[in-house]
């Protein structure tokens, strides 16, 4: 067992945490809900910082981000925004990046969240078959198969984009 060694916690903190909080965000959508799911896998992560073996930290939060984001869809809680000033509009050349973005987002919000967890856990973050399947508890063929039907209704979502007014 490791001595819990705080110095290396923080840097980690430092180092990881703008990756924890895109994927949480990729995951939810939300960017309130993303920094609350990174806090909590932070706490947790934290209380289990010196048993985890070196160099498995990430994995750790990864999968500590991924059950907390799919114990929060499990209970169903709808929110409703009440402030829409706040939901102002961007400005200048950035509205091209913010609008693929946006099509981008909600494509992957249209899709079913276990969906949505592969594509993130595989393509954002980089991981191998394998480890998203250990990540989320399920098999590698599962990953294969869940990961082809998420990236076909991706591709089916952003070749025709709905138009907005």
């Amino acid at each position: 067992m490791r001595r819990r060694d705080d110095a290396a916690f923080v840097r980690f903190v430092d180092d990881r945490s703008t990756q924890l909080l895109r994927m949480a965000y990729l995951l939810s959508g939300d960017h309130h809900l993303a920094e609350e799911l990174v806090q909590e896998t932070l706490e947790r992560l934290y209380v289990r910082w010196g048993r985890l073996r070196e160099g498995q930290e990430m994995a750790y939060a990864r999968r500590v981000l991924t059950n907390l984001r799919t114990d929060r869809w499990r209970r169903v809680r709808h929110e409703v925004v009440t402030d829409r000033d706040a939901l102002a509009e961007p400005t200048g050349t950035d509205r091209d990046v913010v609008a693929e973005r946006d099509l981008l987002l909600r494509a992957l919000s249209a899709l079913a969240d276990r969906e949505r967890e592969v594509v993130v856990l595989r393509y954002y973050c980089d991981q191998s078959e394998n480890s998203v399947a250990e990540c989320l508890g399920i098999s590698p063929g599962t990953v294969k198969s869940t990961g082809s039907r998420a990236l076909a209704k991706l591709r089916a979502q952003l070749d025709r984009p709905e138009v907005t007014q």
